[in-house]
């Protein structure tokens, strides 16, 4: 029979055993991070109904969604957790308590072409809060407390949350009068990062906009200073446009709570410059980048909108969130060599190695160690002891046990540290209760390098 040649199919990501234990990490990480907020767990389908998952309609996102028929099923995969979250809440309504917090950790499909960093299936780690018909202010301010301490837990310290709010830029547009062609000009502002203030400036001259109207633009997105100075700058604009005067004082709001929330003010910033999404998003806006890495771009971003549901329900359901694109991130991560060798990656914490023919020791020595919550691994095969030794290697195991006759007869376990190589000898109990004090030292270690 010939036999087929395995493959991965370009734009999935598989990882090795070792890798896959970091990735688990992560999301480990993020879910603890995320109920300490207060956010419960969601999970939903994979699959939607098409007409479901492409209410809003066409554009690329018609483009780039996996659609299949089954039966007379016109089926789709979810592209984000987002749209599946809308049709949750209109359909459940009625069960829900509002605010409605919830995180969810769940893969995606988008079929675009995979390149470097860009992925066909891909993890996506999304928080929101869902009001029912407002939404608190606070809800936006505490965004950037989780966004700060979810990294920090990860042990990335050296990171920027950049933070606008979209009702700011449109008072602002509409003070000079350019209301109809904010988005044009957001689309270009969105690019300044990337092909620098000259070229930007250009741009809007070119598509239209007078020299003292660019410059003014530009001059206002590029605000400098702190926060506090930022903020003041801006004030000279109140009292001209409603819309601008809401959204600064939404901003100054979030601005001020942030310390509060334990944000420190190195990592955190105003940045005019931040739109995502004009058609999306309605107020407090995010984008978080690594201060070191900015070629990486925004690793976390998201922001406030006014109506989550609006295909699904006549119901006004406000909301703020942000999504972390988690496979991209733990690729750039691993590709600048920031995954932490510290933390344990084994499948196991001990590997148990009997030395005779009777496992009964050896089986009662495992049974304890897992009840004492130590995850043990027998190993029963009949290989030499040198194999046996590389398979610990090759796992990573901490621990190996060994069990042979001596250790029988004295009710004794030897335990070997696999990183030391320091060897001791106790009863199983005894051996576990230091076994796991060890290994609570070790797992203090971050996911991530400092």
């Amino acid at each position: 029979m010939e036999k087929i040649k395995p493959r991965t199919l370009s734009g999935f990501m598989e990882l090795l055993p070792e890798k896959q234990a970091k990735m688990e990490r992560i999301m480990e990480t993020l879910r603890r991070t995320y109920s300490l907020y207060g956010f419960t767990a969601l999970d939903t389908p994979i699959i939607e109904a098409s007409e479901v998952l492409l209410a809003k309609g066409g554009g690329e996102t018609e483009k780039q969604i996996y659609r299949f028929s089954k039966g007379d099923g016109d089926l789709s995969l979810r592209f984000d957790l987002t749209v599946p979250l809308a049709k949750y809440v209109a359909l459940n309504y009625g069960q829900l308590t509002f605010p409605f917090k919830r995180y969810q950790i769940g893969k995606v499909f988008r079929g675009e072409r995979a390149q470097r960093g860009r992925f066909r299936e891909f993890y996506q780690a999304d928080i929101d809060v869902i009001g029912d018909g407002e939404l608190s202010i606070m809800n936006e301010a505490e965004i950037p407390a989780i966004i700060y301490h979810t990294f920090a837990a990860l042990g990335l310290t050296e990171f920027k949350i950049r933070v606008n709010n979209r009702k700011v830029l449109n008072g602002f547009f509409a003070i000079l009068g350019l209301s109809d062609r904010a988005a044009d000009i957001m689309h270009t502002i969105d690019r300044l990062d990337k092909i620098g203030m000259e070229k930007c400036h250009r741009l809007l001259v070119e598509d239209g906009m007078s020299e003292a109207a660019a410059a003014e633009i530009m001059a206002f997105v590029t605000t400098s200073g702190t926060s506090g100075e930022k903020l003041e700058k801006l004030g000279q604009y109140g009292g001209r446009n409603e819309s601008f005067d809401m959204g600064l004082s939404e901003l100054a709001t979030v601005a001020r709570c942030l310390p509060e929330f334990g944000v420190p003010e190195k990592n955190f910033e105003i940045d005019l410059t931040i739109a995502r999404g004009l058609d999306y998003y309605t107020g407090t806006v995010y984008e978080t980048t690594l201060t070191e890495h900015p070629e990486i771009g925004s690793i976390c971003s998201g922001g406030r909108y006014d109506n989550l549901a609006e295909y699904y329900t006549d119901k006004r359901l406000p909301g703020v969130g942000i999504s972390i694109g988690l496979t991209r991130l733990f690729y750039v991560l691993e590709e600048q060599s920031m995954l932490s060798d510290e933390i344990i990656t084994a499948p196991a914490d001990v590997l148990i190695i009997p030395m005779t023919d009777d496992l009964s020791t050896a089986i009662s020595a495992a049974t304890l160690l897992r009840e004492s919550g130590i995850r043990t691994q027998l190993y029963t095969e009949n290989k030499k002891f040198k194999a046996k030794i590389a398979y610990a290697d090759r796992l990573g195991v901490p621990f190996a046990v060994f069990i042979g006759d001596d250790e029988i007869k004295e009710g004794v376990i030897k335990v070997k540290d696999m990183r030391s190589g320091e060897q001791f000898a106790a009863a199983a109990a005894g051996a576990a209760v230091r076994i796991k004090a060890e290994l609570v030292r070790r797992g203090t270690a971050r996911v991530i390098k400092g």
